[in-house]
């Protein structure tokens, strides 16, 4: 062999070296599942010991005399309504940002603490792998959705009354947000074989039952057509619930309706939610319906949508803008151009997964930087009232 084709020899096998070498570190660097693994082990794991041993409640735990409903019938009442000062027994007046302490709250806070429990459990079984945490998440579901004892009726008929003025609204369906990882934990329950077939049909019914009232009953309509946060909220409901029970026409009626009136009546071209800043809790708001925006679009894109995620209205209201406007914000709250929050402004930012969700979508490392800095948890109820997926590890592809 010449010198020269010995050259070019030994240094074709260090080159196939080399690409061996690179393509094995890369096979064995972190991907996005196990970075978020490694995050929450501890946090999950934790929370987990303690969300086992909690009674189970549903809304058939407490009622409220106010209700116009029956037992299994949620109900709460609208937060901004307060007594009128002159005429202290008649209806109610509104205080727009102001909560008011006194309502009647313990539907919510059973609902929440069901997205905060199941959520939970599924995420410990998928890190820890102990078949206890599905088992609990399990009886969870059954006594919300099947048991005829202790189940939801599946409408949201008397949520966000206000006294003297009316049983029920349709911006109470607003509630029912943290169901949107109850049912992603419920999903994955079913990929794994553990939900069985009777409970599994029985809760997949619920949310058809459900989804059919949200979008044919007067209230559902009247939340689709709200114009803000509300109306992002119901689509992201609409979708999510869809897509665990297999509604795919649905589906596809949600992303028509999230191209030609969602984007269209909200985002602004530098990327804002105009109606969200015209209210007293702009910050906060801002960051609801970004999480909304993209938890929405996630849950297209995993079902035969991934082009969503280029969406551009006219070429003038562009998606990826929706993160690209709040991405200062978020790292440098201080840089927050409009008037702070009237309450809760200290408690924000959290782990929004808007962050996490921009960056499996643009492949910004930035996006992913940002949110591994950021709380995962509050104890503050407002937080978690609007906080509403907290278990990334759902929702991230191993």
């Amino acid at each position: 062999m010449s010198n020269t084709y010995d050259k070019m020899y030994r240094s074709g096998i260090w080159l196939i070296l080399l690409l061996a070498a690179g393509c094995f570190s890369c096979q064995n660097e972190p991907g996005l599942y196990e970075e978020v693994v490694e995050l929450d082990r501890v946090r999950v794991l934790r929370d987990a010991e303690e969300n086992y041993l909690l009674p189970i409640k549903t809304i058939t735990s407490a009622q409220c005399e106010r209700s116009e409903g029956g037992l299994h019938d949620f109900y709460s009442e609208g937060d901004y309504w307060w007594p009128d000062p002159e005429n202290p027994e008649g209806p109610y007046i509104r205080k727009d940002g102001l909560t008011n302490p006194d309502n009647f709250t313990a539907h919510r806070i059973f609902m929440r603490d069901l997205s905060l429990i199941v959520p939970n459990l599924v995420a410990a079984y998928i890190i820890g792998g102990e078949e206890k945490y599905a088992e609990r998440a399990i009886e969870h579901l059954v006594a919300w959705f099947v048991n005829p004892e202790t189940r939801m009726n599946p409408n949201m008929l008397y949520s966000q009354a206000i006294f003297g003025r009316v049983s029920g609204r349709g911006i109470g369906i607003i509630d029912a947000i943290h169901l949107v990882e109850v049912v992603k934990a419920a999903k994955v329950l079913e990929d794994k074989g553990l939900l069985k077939e009777q409970d599994l049909t029985e809760i997949k019914r619920w949310f058809a039952q459900f989804n059919e009232w949200i979008t044919t009953h007067p209230y559902g309509i009247d939340e689709r057509d709200n114009g803000n946060n509300h109306s992002t909220c119901w689509a992201m409901q609409v979708a999510m619930y869809a897509s665990f029970t297999g509604n795919d026409s649905l589906l596809s009626e949600t992303r028509r309706f999230f191209e030609n009136t969602l984007i269209p009546e909200q985002l602004a071209p530098d990327g804002s939610f105009p109606k969200e800043l015209a209210r007293t809790k702009p910050y906060g708001y801002s960051l609801f319906n970004l999480d909304a925006t993209y938890t929405l679009t996630h849950i297209l894109a995993g079902n035969q949508h991934e082009d969503v995620w280029r969406f551009s209205y006219q070429d003038s209201l562009v998606l990826s803008k929706a993160i690209e406007f709040m991405f200062p914000y978020i790292r440098d709250k201080s840089s927050w151009p409009y008037p702070d929050d009237v309450m809760y402004f200290e408690d924000w930012p959290m782990r929004h997964i808007s962050l996490l969700f921009a960056y499996q979508a643009y492949g910004d490392n930035k996006y992913l930087e940002l949110w591994k800095t950021l709380p995962a948890a509050s104890d503050e109820q407002e937080v978690i009232r609007n906080f509403f997926i907290r278990q990334p590890v759902l929702w991230v592809e191993k």
